[in-house]
């Protein structure tokens, strides 16, 4: 019903030129074929800032442990806490490394050899 009334008012809801982003994801420079290429670069970027994120969470957690390792004296519980603090941390750096192999290996596996590059992959999907 709203959007009947809409349309009858004449009333416009979007710009002449059209809505787009800005910066680089606006596509100011390139058409559409561009679009794979400025999405693989953002989910590059996202997965690279991830790892990083992880990798200084994981020298905080480390650190953390460290000290209360350190200031433990001689309690056996709050060794065994910082032991496995420390532990923890390891275990998850190892998972956010080892993830990227695992998705390669599911995709080799599966015959998608492009998932870690969605740009080819969504090309190849609409070629065929």
């Amino acid at each position: 019903m709203i959007s009947k009334l809409i349309a009858q008012q004449g009333i416009k809801l979007s710009p002449d030129e059209g809505f787009r982003g800005f910066g680089k994801l606006g596509l100011e420079e390139g058409g559409p074929d561009t679009a794979p290429t400025i999405f693989n670069s953002f989910i590059s970027g996202v997965i690279g800032i991830l790892t990083i994120v992880a990798a200084l969470w994981f020298i905080f957690v480390f650190i953390t442990g460290a000290i209360s390792m350190i200031s433990s004296g001689g309690d056996k519980g709050a060794l065994e806490s910082a032991r496995k603090r420390i532990f923890n941390a390891l275990i998850g750096l190892a998972v956010v490394v080892a993830s990227i192999f695992v998705v390669e290996l599911v995709g080799k596996l599966l015959g998608i050899d492009l998932i870690l590059n969605p740009a080819e992959f969504v090309q190849n999907m609409w070629a065929q």
